[in-house]
């Protein structure tokens, strides 16, 4: 049995940066640890794919750079009951292939030092001695602290923490050939967003953003649904009326899970850190890969404060992620889902629509451009009214 500092279980967004944000503190210790991982990378994962700005920031931030093909998307159509909305941006995201961004995240791990073992499935987690026992199909390992990387169905939670059933939405989507299609979104820069389901009882969204798929322009369609009651059937109906509306033939679609965080949820337990989908994501839109790197951060610093022996580090990273910018912005978007999903839907969406000062400044801070994101909405409204919003650049390249 291999006795190991820490293990991480998965190793998407969340596992790799939480992997990053190690080595770049501790070195050592991050070369003592452990990822493992159940597929081979590159491998296949169901999503859109969209980086906002804030997610290139914390590649920037671990030295990595955006290191696979994208779209970048600077405007967007926005469908609300009774108008649609369009709105011009400078890099309001970046569209790449799960597969490939996983993979380069994995290599970066590698690159620096890190083990990560793939084609290494966890079938059982329990605690032992002290600590975690971590049970694979060939191997068996010991560990005082495990991180949770591993999705919205996560093992590691449901064995050691909660089922974690109360708070899941649901998503499907299709990928199809732009040549296959009348949209003109992809020469266009541009990502659609509809929300006239909401006025059917969807509690989200239908998407279209450009993408590249071997090179080959593509349209990646989908619906999203904060819950999964009733989800099926609508989330389905929604995405084929958007192929019907863009001229493209019905095509297979693939269903996923969304985990979002909830303040009554538990992001921690003795010995487990719950990070990424694994933790909860955006409860609004659906997105993790920006929250993925913010938990991958407060991970790090818990283990780093397990290795000096340190006690209560789990309970030190539930407080860290619930008292700081990031619970917040979590809270609110949980709010803006009551809002915008619930009974009093159309009067926010009319508000959204007819500001283009709530436009400019929802956008902004939800991407996260210059950190607005850390600081509440009023303060993002001052910062709009003095003209001095922060601008965005490209990603850096690597």
């Amino acid at each position: 049995m291999e006795r190991r500092p820490f293990i991480i279980a998965g190793s998407g967004p969340a596992g790799a940066a939480t992997a990053l944000f190690l080595q770049q503190r501790d070195p050592t210790l991050a070369g003592e640890g452990l990822v493992l991982e159940k597929a081979v990378h590159p491998r296949e994962k169901v999503c859109a794919g969209g980086l906002i700005p804030h997610t290139i920031d914390c590649l920037t931030e671990l030295g990595i750079g955006l290191r696979v093909p994208n779209v970048a998307v600077s405007s967007a159509r926005v469908g609300v009951p009774g108008r649609t909305v369009e709105y011009a941006g400078a890099d309001l995201c970046w569209v790449i292939r799960r597969d490939q961004f996983d993979h380069s995240l994995v290599e970066a791990c590698e690159q620096r030092k890190l083990e990560v073992r793939q084609a290494t499935k966890i079938v059982a987690v329990h605690r032992a001695d002290g600590g975690v026992r971590v049970l694979t199909e060939r191997d068996e390992y010991q560990t005082p602290l495990v991180v949770a990387a591993d999705g919205s169905g996560s093992l590691v939670r449901r064995q050691l923490v909660d089922d974690g059933h109360e708070h899941v939405g649901r998503a499907v989507m299709c990928d199809v050939p732009i040549a296959a299609t009348q949209w003109n979104g992809f020469e266009r820069s541009r990502y659609d967003f509809d929300f006239n389901a909401v006025s059917l009882g969807v509690r989200g969204y239908s998407w279209a953003f450009p993408c590249l798929i071997e090179g080959v322009p593509h349209i990646n369609v989908g619906a999203y649904s904060s819950t999964t009651t009733g989800a099926g059937a609508n989330l389905r109906r929604a995405l084929a009326d958007f192929l019907e509306r863009i001229g493209a033939a019905p095509t297979r679609m693939k269903a996923f899970p969304i985990r979002w965080y909830s303040r009554c949820a538990r992001l921690s337990a003795p010995n487990v850190l719950l990070t990424g989908d694994a933790a909860g994501v955006d409860p609004l839109m659906g997105e993790g890969i920006s929250f993925a790197f913010e938990y991958g951060k407060r991970a790090a610093e818990a283990i780093a404060r397990t290795a000096r022996g340190e006690s209560g580090a789990s309970e030190w990273y539930r407080t860290q992620i619930e008292t700081s910018w990031l619970g917040r912005k979590l809270r609110r978007l949980g709010l803006a889902e009551r809002l915008f999903y619930g009974r009093s839907s159309r009067l926010w969406f009319a508000a959204a629509a007819h500001s283009t000062m709530a436009q400019d400044i929802g956008i902004r801070w939800y991407n996260g451009v210059g950190g607005l994101d850390r600081h509440g909405l009023r303060s993002a409204a001052w910062a709009w009214l003095r003209g001095d919003l922060p601008p965005r650049t490209a990603p850096e390249r690597s």
